[in-house]
Formats: structure tokens, sequence, C-alpha cells
């Protein structure tokens, strides 16, 4: 299924109450957004999640459905409120107290990509910043609520794995001496986003691939998973954190030459997580 905002792909058969979902792999780049950023083409990627849509695409096959975001998250950031403009950037903004996310440029139409480089020159109207939220934000969250709405309906409890990567130098400064460099971050809001038996089954999943997983540090988890998990109400969501170079050449944006074989592996750690959904789901219907 397409859409200006998103592509959304279902299974064959809706066989698990997963529902997969990436908001930060869009890469289709508007022209005159491009023209109007001081940052040349491969700059302005920098924040994009790249290749995250397809290490995720085999979720269908698996009976899970998968949400894609089309618009790149320096263009709309769909992991972040819309109320979380950022007055540095948007025309008639008044600042409300302090929001760590917008003050540092990474509001939900951002001020600037990785390393705090600026995207323009000046400041944006805020009809623009509307239409933005209008035509990508709010179809992607609609369409997301109602996923999640449908796996509820039909299974009684609904698992939402938001899928992102990381920067590898984001896990510099976490890494503990002599301990493994975790390659994976699950972010459950510090239990509050998930059910704790469900996170422990993602990361068992994770782990029994071989990858190293760590919780909440140092990303617990943003908006889509502080809005959308709701365990007393049988509504879980899971971030998922993928270091990058795992499967990508960070400085060109590329494949490198281990992405099939991670794309594979993956794809072993996707069935077991959609897996959970089918046994979930005849729990929920007692």
């Amino acid at each position: 299924m397409s859409n200006p905002a998103f592509y959304l792909f279902h299974p064959a058969r809706h066989l698990s109450s997963v529902v997969f979902a990436s908001p930060h792999s869009g890469h289709e780049y508007p022209e005159g957004f491009v023209r109007a950023s001081v940052l040349d083409r491969q700059a302005i990627r920098s924040s994009e999640d790249a290749f995250v849509d397809r290490l995720f695409d085999c979720a269908p096959a698996f009976g899970a459905p998968f949400l894609c975001a089309r618009a790149p998250r320096a263009y709309v950031d769909l992991n972040r409120s819309p109320d979380e403009l950022d007055p540095a950037l948007i025309e008639g903004v008044r600042r409300h107290g302090h929001n760590p996310r917008v003050a540092s440029g990474l509001g939900v139409i951002p001020r600037v990509v990785s390393n705090g480089r600026a995207i323009y020159r000046g400041k944006l109207p805020m009809s623009e910043a509307q239409a933005r939220l209008d035509a990508h934000w709010r179809p992607y969250h609609a369409a997301l609520q109602d996923l999640l709405d449908q796996a509820h309906h039909r299974f009684g409890e609904a698992i939402l794995i938001d899928c992102h990567s990381m920067p590898h130098e984001a896990m510099d400064g976490v890494a503990r001496r002599g301990a493994p460099r975790p390659e994976i971050v699950l972010g459950d809001r510090f239990g509050a986003a998930a059910n704790g038996g469900i996170v422990d089954r993602v990361e068992a999943a994770l782990v029994g691939a071989g990858l190293v997983v760590s919780r909440n540090t140092p990303f617990a988890g943003a908006y889509v998973t502080q809005a959308y998990g709701r365990p007393s109400r049988r509504q879980h969501a899971i971030q998922i954190e993928i270091d990058r170079r795992l499967y990508m050449d960070e400085r060109r944006i590329e494949p490198n030459a281990d992405f099939e074989a991670f794309r594979a592996l993956l794809r072993g750690v996707i069935a077991e997580i959609a897996a959970i959904g089918l046994q979930e789901a005849p729990l929920a219907a007692e």
C-alpha cells in the first residue's frame, strides 16, 4: 500500500500481533527542500536511518505488517511530538519551558542534522511547518495507530517494534571497559512502554543471533515509545537501535560488504519476534 507519507507492506495473512515500523529510513527528499538547505545531498542524509527499511522488509513474510516513512527525518521527524516546534527555526513559535531535543535543534522539524550541522540559512514560516505535519506526520501516525488497533482487535494485544539505527560512535561513552560493546540498544522507557516479559523475548532473539544487546542506554525511546507504549492496555512499544557499522559504510552512506549477511541474520530475529505475537494470540483470546 502506497501513500504520499508512507509505504505499508501487509502480510498475505495477518498472523501476528506484532507491528514493525521505521519512521527514520525515509529517503525521498523534496527538491525544494534540498535547494533551500545549506548542506549537500550527502551531508543532509547523515541523520537518516539509511537501509533500515531494507533490513526489516521481510516482516510481512512472517505475518506482521511493516510501515515505512517516505519523507526523510531531516525534513520532518516522525519520532517527535507535533508540538515540538523549534522557536529558533519556526517563525512565530514561543518558548515554553526547556525541551532538550528542541533546544539542540532536533524538534519535529529539525534545524540540524548529525554533529549539529545547520540545515537552513534562516527561519521557516509556520505555514511550512504545518504543511509538513499535515502531509507526513499526521498520515503516518494515523496509519500506525490503525495498525495497532487492528492487531489489538484481532489478537487482544499489539506489540510495536520501532526500528532505528544509531551511529557507531553513539556507544563510545557507554560501553564498559572489558565488556563487549553493545551492538543493539532496546528502549522501553525503563519498563514504562512494554511488558518486561515481551522485552526479554525480543532481547533473547537478538542475543540468540549472536548480537550484544543493552537496554535503555543511551536510547530509552522517544515520542513513539512514549505515545504508543501502554502495557496496561496490552499495547506495547519497543525501540530497536542497530549499530550502523554492522551493515553500512557510514561515511559513504552505502551498504557495506556485510550487508546481505547481516540482513539474513536479522531475518531470523524478525521471525522470532513476529512469533511472539503468534504465541500471544491464543492467550489473548482466552
